[in-house]
């Protein structure tokens, strides 16, 4: 799953333009960065989210996270490590 900070709309039209992703996306438009925020990652002054992958179990804990540069795809082989390791 890929939550965004960016409207629903947007989301679509990017899926679109790639041809359809193989997951849902999410869109936490509004009230704007409330995901990124109970995060830790919205970036108040740019009014998005940091580059970030969460991993979390089926009880909702976060077992893996990180932060990435601006511009940077989190790895597919290092998120399915992860996803195995739970």
């Amino acid at each position: 799953m890929c939550i965004s900070a960016d409207p629903a709309p947007s989301l679509k039209a990017w899926a679109e333009k790639l041809g359809g992703v193989p997951f849902p996306l999410l869109s936490d438009y509004w009230p704007h960065g409330a995901v990124g925020k109970a995060y830790g990652v919205f970036n108040e002054e740019r009014g998005m989210d940091k580059r970030a992958a969460f991993v979390l179990d089926a009880k909702g804990v976060v077992r893996y996270a990180k932060l990435y540069d601006p511009g940077t795809i989190p790895e597919t082989k290092e998120m399915l490590e992860q996803l195995r390791k739970i």
